[in-house]
């Protein structure tokens, strides 16, 4: 689901804003941050990493041809149609282009940890060139301690994973960068806590100077800054409980669910994900599995969040355990199925998220007609076909995208 925008982000570790100007005077800070960074994390800097000034065109390229290598045009074509199923995109949105242009606009600098090199944009003012460089040099030393690139191939087998172990990487970068320039000030983040708060509470606008980021769907601007803000808070609460060994920790025993990152206790308990069992339905000859998977407390965070609310969302999200989903496709009838189950922590969170998720439907299609409906059932027809909308205990089911004229 996420496996796309994870990709080019692990490609593209990008941070805050960076300077013109000679690239060997501030690559030449180096070793002298190096030597900060492990004081603070305990990580060395075991041998130089190659630096440079990039510009955006040059960031551009980089990316659509990384689109070719890490997505076959099947693989892009079902995440594009699950987020659709979904209604987290709209229905002429075109991902791969969309997320090129987003990463291209908020990127300042990366690490190629393929190439074990340091790019930094060669257009943004210079207050900022030393925080940034910071923050990409912390992930120089992580790959030269534990493997970026391995850390990543591990966790693909599951989108929500992925995402966690990108919340370890831009989160763990994010908390050194910050506690670097605390500690020039004479604090730390442990001893300031607003300005651990400042990097959880980006705002949700750009004030026009990111117009890309300002026009994406929801899905994909709070996905972008997850791994930043709430990255941050998960390494802080790491280093709360385990000090400098929280550094490793995170590389040696990554999270397994965007849930860990949004509640560590998660993590420490060992807590994970629920799988609950897909609706049962036949659907005849024809279809095939196309996609599937599980949507993470994340997606449904943000999906509570784009159809009933961010109060709503904030309340309700946290009682998610756990969700498995499918795409089944019938290619000669040009139809598309979704099927989708969701666990809840306790039954009242799941008649809660039943009424929501109608809202949900109602909100995606441009026409819903209600054929039939009980207090945890509902059935009738949208945009993409018959629907069944269910709850039983906890779990929380739709299938969507049946034949209207078959029963």
């Amino acid at each position: 689901m996420r496996r796309l925008r994870l990709a080019l982000l692990a490609a593209l570790l990008c941070a805050s804003a960076s300077a013109a100007g000679d690239a060997n005077s501030l690559c030449a800070q180096i070793p002298r941050l190096a030597a900060e960074l492990q004081n603070i994390s305990g990580m060395p800097l075991k041998h130089p990493v190659p630096c440079d000034y990039i510009d955006k065109a040059h960031i551009n390229q980089f990316l659509k041809k990384r689109v070719k290598n890490v997505a076959k045009p099947a693989e892009l074509r079902a995440e594009e149609l699950t987020l659709k199923m979904f209604g987290l995109v709209p229905q002429d949105f075109d991902l791969a282009k969309n997320t090129v242009d987003l990463l291209t606009e908020q990127a300042a600098a990366f690490y190629d940890y393929d190439r074990k090199r340091l790019f930094i944009t060669d257009t943004t003012p210079g207050a900022t060139q030393e925080s940034v460089l910071v923050h990409e040099l912390a992930h120089a030393i992580a790959d030269q301690n534990y493997h970026l690139a391995r850390y990543i191939r591990q966790g693909r087998k599951n989108d929500d994973g992925s995402s966690a172990r990108m919340a370890v990487m831009e989160g763990q970068a994010t908390w050194l960068m910050s506690e670097v320039m605390a500690r020039r000030m004479g604090q730390s983040l442990r001893s300031s806590p607003g300005m651990l708060t400042a990097m959880s509470n980006i705002d949700d606008g750009s004030s026009g100077q990111y117009p890309v980021y300002d026009n994406s769907p929801l899905y994909l601007r709070m996905t972008l800054v997850f791994p930043y803000t709430k990255g941050t808070l998960f390494q802080n609460a790491v280093y709360d409980r385990d000090g400098k060994r929280g550094f490793a920790e995170v590389f040696l025993k990554p999270p397994v669910s965007t849930q860990q990152i949004l509640h560590p206790e998660k993590y420490f308990d060992g807590v994970k994900p629920t799988a609950p069992d897909l609706p049962a339905i036949e659907l005849g000859r024809g279809y095939k599995g196309l996609v599937g998977g599980s949507l993470g407390e994340l997606e449904h965070e943000v999906m509570l969040e784009q159809y009933s609310g961010k109060q709503e969302s904030a309340r309700l999200s946290p009682h998610w355990r756990g969700c498995s989903f499918e795409l089944r496709e019938n290619a000669r009838a040009r139809r598309v199925v979704l099927l989708y189950a969701v666990e809840w922590d306790t039954e009242d969170a799941a008649r809660e998220y039943f009424t929501d998720y109608r809202r949900q439907l109602e909100k995606k299609w441009k026409r819903m007609a209600v054929t039939a409906e009980h207090p945890d059932s509902l059935d009738g027809t949208g945009d993409s076909g018959r629907f069944q909308l269910r709850r039983a205990g906890r779990i929380v089911t739709s299938v969507e995208g049946l034949d209207p004229g078959v029963r």
